[in-house]
Formats: structure tokens, sequence, C-alpha cells
């Protein structure tokens, strides 16, 4: 070999050492680079922990309960997790729940439609509050956070007034007995009987939702849209990112997620009351948060997300089943809260170490 062949080596060597794409991690690294590794520690603490002080709650129905709870939370923590690994927050998905529902009711019930109609017609004003969302942030840099907390108050508001001015009352009209209701209902609200247990709907919904989630983070060239402008739109959009679009395009995702939820809460009761969902963003922040998301964006995955729903499931119903004093709940889903932040932050601090 040549002098310059075997001067050549050793800075290959070199540059592959420097370059962390060429080094190859070991199993258990690339385990603690995970965002979820420190929810899943969570939620076996909490289920053995429930295990032991509540003896209903390893009952099939009561996992069933547990499940169906998880599921009413992950379904929209799925979109708000992508939309905080994009560096953004939706403090409207709460009330756009019960907004997407009560459109669907009112429009059923006063043009004495098909209640198909009025899921159509909610569909498509919930995709528009989440495009006025996305549109609104893009154009007015404006902080997430002003942004749709001012939707939250004027979508609260509309809930309320629109009701009552063409109800009469702060709850809509029951729409049972309309045409379409039972096949709608079977779509968003029915449940399947499994081995004697009931599996409602909803967990179908959330499965099929982290799958194409975790599928769009993953495999897609979206995905690596979503974690560049979560780093910063700037440097996002000097290597071509569309960054306007990735961002209207997560408010979409959360007003579609929120769509399903409304329908869901809808044919569960056939009526509505307009002051719901007032505070449930929180829930949805919490559980993609426990699930390993940063608040700083550029960090996180949908499968977290549905482990932090399934904490929160567990923590809500074991508490119950342990008759414990619903009354802390609060504080355990704020010491939940704490706790697994600190426990996301140390585990991938010690993977950026090992790394």
């Amino acid at each position: 070999m040549s002098p310059a062949g075997k001067g050549a080596a050793p800075q290959l060597a070199d540059a592959a050492a420097g370059d962390e794409r060429l080094l190859r991690r070991s199993p258990l690294h690339r385990l603690m680079g995970r965002p979820e590794l420190g929810s899943v520690v969570g939620a076996l603490a909490v289920f053995v922990f429930f295990a032991f002080v509540a003896e209903p709650f390893l009952r099939a129905a009561s996992l069933s309960t547990v499940l169906y709870a998880s599921s009413t939370i992950g379904i929209m923590a799925v979109p708000v997790a992508l939309l905080m690994i994009g560096g953004e927050f939706d403090l409207s998905a709460g009330v756009m729940v019960v907004s997407s529902a009560l459109i669907s009711s009112m429009f059923s019930y006063q043009m004495t439609a098909d209640t198909w109609v009025g899921v159509g017609v909610s569909l498509l004003v919930t995709l528009a509050i989440g495009f006025f969302n996305g549109f609104l942030l893009t154009r007015t840099k404006l902080p997430s956070f002003i942004i749709t907390l001012g939707t939250f108050f004027m979508l609260t508001g509309l809930n309320l007034g629109f009701t009552k001015l063409i109800g009469g009352t702060v709850s809509t009209k029951s729409i049972a007995d309309m045409e379409g209701f039972d096949s709608a209902r079977a779509v968003f609200a029915s449940h399947l009987t499994l081995g004697g247990v009931d599996i409602q709907i909803t967990i179908l919904w959330w499965i099929a939702l982290v799958a194409v989630a975790t599928w769009i983070l993953l495999r897609t060239r979206v995905g690596n849209w979503i974690f560049a402008v979560g780093g910063g739109d700037d440097a996002a959009r000097a290597v071509g990112v569309p960054v306007h679009k990735t961002k209207i395009g997560l408010y979409m995702g959360v007003a579609l997620a929120a769509w399903i939820s409304g329908q869901h809460l809808l044919f569960s009761y056939d009526a509505i009351q307009s002051g719901d969902g007032v505070g449930n963003e929180f829930l949805y922040i919490i559980a993609a948060v426990v699930g390993g998301c940063l608040m700083t964006g550029g960090y996180g995955s949908a499968i977290g997300s549905a482990v932090g729903a399934l904490i929160f499931g567990m923590t809500s119903k074991g508490i119950v089943y342990a008759q414990w004093n619903p009354d802390w709940f609060k504080f355990f889903l704020g010491a939940m809260l704490l706790l697994a932040t600190l426990l996301n932050a140390w585990v991938r601090k010690r993977a950026e170490e090992k790394a």
C-alpha cells in the first residue's frame, strides 16, 4: 500500500468516529434514546401499583374500562403530540371537540337532515377551524399560545351563544330518532364483544391514529418536516422544509381528531352540553408530555402519547377501583406530570451522554 493509502485509512477511521451517523449503536443505547421510554417505565409502575392496591383493577371488564378512558384522551393526544413535536400548542382542542359535536347535532336537527349530513358539515367546519389556527399562526408570527387561547375563548362563547340562540337552552335536542343515527353510532360510538368483554370502538380509532401518526413520523418526508420545524423555523426553511404548510397541516390534524372525538361524544349520548370540554386541552398536553414530548418541540413520539394517555386512564380508574376519594385525582395528575417530565429529562440526558 502506498504511503498515501496508509495515511488515508486512519483519516477515514477518524472521520467515522467523528460522525455519529456512521457509529453502530447498541440496542441498549437505541432504547435509551427512545422518547417514550420514560413513559413506558411509568406506565408499568402505575399498573403494578394499582394491581396491588385495587383488587378489581385486574378484572377484564375493569381493564376494558381503563382502555376506554385512555382512548378518549388518546385520540386527541396523538395529533397534539405531533403538534408539540412541531413546536406549537393548541389550547382550543378541548372546546373544539364540543364545537364539532354541536355543529353536527344542531345542523341535523334544525335542517331535519340525515345525521350523516350534519356529520359531514361538522367535518368541514372543524377542519376550517384548524386551518384558521394554523393560517393565523403562520401569517401573524404570534405565539401559538396566544392564537389558540383566542380561539379557545371564541369557541367557548360560540358554543354557548349559538346553542341558547337556536335551542333556548344550554344543551342540544336529542337526535336519536333521526335517520342515519344508528349507522353513525355504529361508526363512532359502538362497541364489540370479545370473550364477554365490551371493547369500545374508540379504542380501535385510537390504535389506528397511533399507527398512522407513527408511520408519518418515522417513514415519511412529512415526519422529517415535523421534527425540523420543531427544531426551528429558520433552520427548517433553510433546508427546504415548507414550514407554513407543515404547521397548518398539524393544526388540521388536531381538528380531524377533534371531529372524531366530537362525533363519539354526540352519538354516545345523542345530546350535547355546550359548556363541556373546557380544560380537556390540558389533559391532551399532559398525555403528550408524559409520553416524552418536549415543551420546546423537536422531540417526542405518537407511541409515547398513547402511553401517556394509558397512564391517565389507569390513574383515573385505578383511584375509583381502590375506593379512594376522587377529589385527589387532580393532585395525582399534577404529580404524575412533574415526575414524568423529570424522568424523561433524565433518560434523554443519559442517552445523549452514551451517544
